[in-house]
Order: C-alpha cells, then sequence, then structure tokens
C-alpha cells in the first residue's frame, strides 16, 4: 500500500477554515467555499489542459466525510480546482449515503436537477437519424410521473424520480451524458455501491460510479472519460486501498478523522452497509499511528477513530494491538490533547475500553454505543448479536467508571413486528440508561437485507408516532440531566464564533455543545475553561473563565 498524507485546507490553499464539522439538517454537507490551489506545477499543466474544476457534495456519516476528504485530496494533488456551485465545475460529484431511504432519494433528486433538458434530448435524438431515434426520448424527460410508475411495477424497491431509458447502450443515449457542456457527473459512495450500474439506466446523463474502496483511482476513472470513455466504474469492496490515498484534503484545522476499520461482518437484518461497504478490514497499527504522528505536528491537536464497529478493529499486523490498546497508544502521541471514537458494536464492548478511558485523561470522555432497541425480541429479529440485558451490562461498565462517562446511542422504532409492548421496553430503557443524546430513526427497508422479507410492517403513522414519544421521552431526559451541570466548569474547544459579539461554541470532551461568552478577540482552536451558567436539551450555556 502506498503511504497517506495528510494535509489541512488551510494549509493546501493558505486560508483557514474555522468550523465544527457538524452535518446540517438533513445529513447533507455542503461543499467547502474555496477552491483549492493545484498541488504542483504539473498538476496545474494537467488540470489547465481540460479544465478541470471539481464540485463534491457530501451525504450521510462522519466516514462520509472523511472519504470525502480523501476524494477532495486526491483531486487537489492532481491539480483539480474546487469550486462552489454544479454550474461551475467540470466534474460533479455526490457522495452518497444509503443508511436510510431518505438520504438516497436526495441523491436522485439532485441527478433529476442535472437531467439536460428536454430539447437537448430532441436534438440528439434527431441528429442520430436512426429508427431508434424515432422514440419518444424527450417524453422520458417530460414524463416523470409515468415513469415512475413504470419503474415501481418492474422493481417496487427502486428509488424512482428519474427517467429510465429503454437502451441505454444505444448511441444516441450515450451522447446524453456529455449533454450540456460535457460535464462530467459521478455518484460515490454507498448508493454508489449499493445501485452500481443501474444509476446509469436510471441516469444516463451520469458517467461515473465509484464506491469508496476505489477513490485512489479517481483521477484514472476520470481520466478514461476525458478520454472519450462513456462510462466508467469503481466498484470495488474487499480491498484495503480504501485506508491510503496519497493527499487527505483536512477541512477542519484543529480535528481529523481516521478510518482504522472499514466495513461490517455484523450482518444485521436492516442494515446495508455490509453490502456497500464489504467485509471488515483493518488497517495496521503501524501505520495508523504514524499518521497520527503526521497529524500532531501539523498542529492537530484532535483526532477520531472510525468505523462502521470501531470496537471490532482487529490489527493485521505483527504487533496484534486490540483496539483499547490502539486507543491508548494513540492517546500517548505528542501533541495530540483528545482522541475520540465512533461508531461501537455492544458486541465488541469490554472493560478494557473503559479502562483505557480512565488510564488516559487524553482519551474522551464519551461513547457512542448504538442499542437500536430496548426488546430483545426485536433485537434478535434485528440479528444484533446481544439481548437488552447483556447490553445493560456494557452499560453498567461505563456507570461503574472512575470517570465518568457521557453515553449516547441510536434506535430505530416501527422494526417489522415492533408490538407496542416492545416500543414500551424501548422506553423504559431510556429511562434506565439515562442516554445523553439519542439519534432516533424511523424503521426504513433498504435493498438488499433480509428485512426486507420480514412479515408485520408497522404503518408509516405509527412509525411517526412512536419516533415522536421517544423523542419527547429523551428530550425531558436530557433537560433534567444537562440542569445538573450548571456551575461546574468543563474544558472547551472551540470551533466556533457566532455573529454576535462576545458569542463562541464548542465541544466539551463529552461531546456536549457548549456556547459561552467571552471578550476575547481570537478563540478558535483554542482549548478554554467554561463555568455553565444555563442548560437547554441539546447544549449548555456557560461564560469563559479561563485557558
Amino acid at each position: 500500500m502506498g503511504k497517506s498524507f495528510d494535509i489541512g485546507l488551510e494549509r493546501l490553499t493558505g486560508i483557514g477554515v474555522p468550523g465544527d464539522g457538524q452535518p446540517q439538517e438533513g445529513g447533507i454537507k455542503p461543499p467547502l467555499h474555496d477552491a483549492g490551489r493545484p498541488f504542483s506545477d504539473q498538476g496545474k499543466q494537467e488540470a489547465d489542459a481540460v479544465g478541470s474544476t471539481f464540485y463534491l457534495e457530501t451525504f450521510g456519516c462522519q466516514m462520509n466525510d472523511h472519504d470525502s476528504e480523501k476524494v477532495a485530496g486526491v483531486l487537489l494533488g492532481r491539480g483539480y480546482r474546487q469550486v462552489e456551485t454544479p454550474e461551475a465545475a467540470k466534474v460533479i460529484l455526490y457522495n452518497t449515503c444509503s443508511i436510510r431511504e431518505k438520504a438516497a432519494q436526495k441523491v436522485f433528486s439532485r441527478l433529476g436537477e442535472l437531467r439536460p433538458a428536454a430539447s437537448d434530448l430532441r436534438s440528439v435524438a434527431s441528429e442520430e437519424r436512426e429508427p431508434y431515434a424515432e422514440t419518444p426520448i424527450a417524453k422520458f424527460a417530460q414524463d416523470k410521473q409515468r415513469t415512475r410508475s413504470s419503474e415501481e411495477k418492474r422493481n417496487p424497491s427502486a428509488q424512482a424520480g428519474v427517467p429510465v431509458p429503454q437502451d441505454p447502450k444505444h448511441p444516441s443515449l450515450r451522447k446524453i451524458v456529455n449533454a450540456g457542456g460535457g460535464k462530467i457527473i459521478g455518484v460515490l459512495g454507498c448508493v454508489a455501491q449499493q445501485e452500481g450500474e443501474e444509476i446509469f439506466e436510471r441516469a444516463p446523463w451520469v458517467s461515473l460510479v465509484c464506491g469508496s474502496a476505489s477513490y485512489r483511482k479517481l483521477p484514472q476513472l476520470i481520466a478514461e472519460l476525458e478520454a472519450g470513455n462513456r462510462r466508467v466504474t469503481g466498484l470495488d469492496t474487499d480491498t484495503d486501498e480504501t485506508f491510503e490515498t496519497e493527499i487527505t484534503r483536512r477541512d477542519n484545522p484543529w480535528r481529523a478523522y481516521l478510518t482504522i476499520i472499514e466495513g461490517c461482518d455484523k450482518a444485521c437484518s436492516y442494515c446495508v452497509v455490509p453490502f456497500t461497504r464489504g467485509p471488515e478490514r483493518s488497517r495496521g497499527s503501524a501505520s495508523i499511528l504514524e499518521e497520527v504522528r503526521h497529524l500532531a505536528e501539523a498542529g492537530y491537536s484532535e483526532v477520531q477513530l472510525l468505523g462502521q464497529t470501531v470496537n471490532s478493529y482487529a490489527d493485521p499486523s505483527a504487533r496484534n494491538m486490540r483496539f483499547s490498546e490502539l486507543l491508548a497508544a494513540v492517546a500517548e502521541v505528542s501533541g495530540i490533547r483528545r482522541v475520540r471514537f465512533t461508531t461501537s458494536h455492544p458486541r465488541d464492548f469490554g472493560k478494557d475500553i473503559v479502562e483505557a478511558i480512565e488510564a488516559h485523561p487524553t482519551i474522551c470522555d464519551h461513547v457512542h454505543l448504538p442499542v437500536q432497541s430496548g426488546s430483545t425480541a426485536v433485537l434478535r429479529a434485528m440479528a444484533r448479536t446481544y439481548s437488552r440485558e447483556e447490553y445493560l451490562e456494557k452499560i453498567a461498565l461505563m456507570k461503574a467508571a472512575r470517570r465518568p462517562i457521557s453515553i449516547t446511542t441510536d434506535m430505530i422504532v416501527g422494526f417489522p413486528g415492533e408490538t407496542e409492548k416492545d416500543f414500551e421496553e424501548t422506553l423504559t430503557l431510556l429511562d434506565e440508561v439515562q442516554y445523553d443524546s439519542v439519534f432516533a430513526f424511523k424503521y426504513s427497508p433498504r435493498p438488499n437485507t433480509p428485512s426486507l422479507k420480514m412479515a408485520d410492517a408497522i404503518p408509516e403513522e405509527e412509525k411517526g408516532r412512536r419516533l415522536g414519544i421517544l423523542m419527547d421521552r429523551q428530550r425531558e431526559i436530557q433537560r433534567v440531566r444537562n440542569e445538573k451541570l450548571v456551575g461546574e466548569t468543563f474544558e472547551v474547544l472551540v470551533d466556533g464564533k457566532s455573529r454576535r459579539e462576545n458569542q463562541w461554541s464548542g465541544h466539551t470532551s463529552s461531546n456536549r455543545v457548549m456556547n459561552f461568552t467571552s471578550p476575547e478577540q481570537e478563540l478558535l482552536g483554542d482549548y478554554v475553561q467554561v463555568k455553565v451558567s444555563s442548560a437547554m436539551p441539546n447544549s449548555l450555556v456557560g461564560e469563559m473563565v479561563g485557558r
């Protein structure tokens, strides 16, 4: 594997980019508003030769955020320039999420916005002057509803909304791919892996489909398109090339992501990740620690270790480090002040991880441990590999720690067959654990998952009712818990500045959001002491009292 180099955006462009990197509503991350300076003279010449600019929009989780950093780094390192809008870009890329149906639908909505005009489709057809050109190609673009109905009859699980051509290999339709200025439109990430070449059928103006394990190949794939190929794919999954990219463009100047394990072997019945990300592959501990040292030398003070099941990490090298040992080793790197990790799986969460948190103040006192349901019966149907009681044993380990640990989780309501009693058990779990935050979702059927065949589907209206009850219950728990923190003082990494004078924001070690006041002129990237003066369900309010 090649060596991975990390470079912050401010070091690549000469511009600092403060911010907390948190997802906006809907799980969409906007593209950065700074264009990257070409990385080398040779790269600039190559870029100028094809006018290479790119637009990148990210949907989904922190792993997708980090994947986009890799994509941008690879392209910037080859001389491409990032722009703010699709209209200004030669290459338009969407890094996608398929964990829930709504997220996948948004991607196809974006693609629909890029569909060539009906007049362009007519002109392509008339130029061919072949029998096929007399078919109503334009009508495919005009009559979305008819196409949607037809496609749903053929494939009920499909995300409709874009026309499905009868023969995407026909020359007249291949020309559509480059209609509207010859732009290259690419779908990356989980939807790319999930849908594969079917994306070309549903949106024939797309010319690139590439999964996360093939991002190193992006320049080669784009070069093939520039050379005249109409469609290219990179859909390997069982490869550890995903860990090693030549350049990773860092979007945050203080906090850095590192993927240490990719894929998942847990095979939960509702989850598409094993299909879109492939089997579990862990990165060698020496490579991880080398990158952490480089990050510390470059001025990053917080690192977050990432994986679909991050604590399932299994060092493939002769050192054979456990996840807890890797955590400790990262925490001991000089210059690193905070170490986070997400997302953990309860099956592989043990006392050794709690002991590492206790022993190393650098490891943040926050664990995100998804439970998904408080009912053992539902957990079994989900194939989650643990019962309610076994999950609570993991919680007890953390609550017994000498150092308070903030616990957050994920929950799904409305799983097929979930009874009112099952749902009530989920509510009682909230009361028993007293989570500091819960990410709750309605069950969303995903392609290629066993839950698609399960009976007793819960109506959408009932899913919504249950979700509302759960969120109200959890909001009250958070209000009470946060109010108990009034008067306490926390260390905060400052990562945001309000437009209002003297107003700042940041995160505590326990990952709580802290909004606070300070007359200081510049605090971004600093660690400061903040005393809590009031609390809300989702954040704390305070005043800076020192550094």
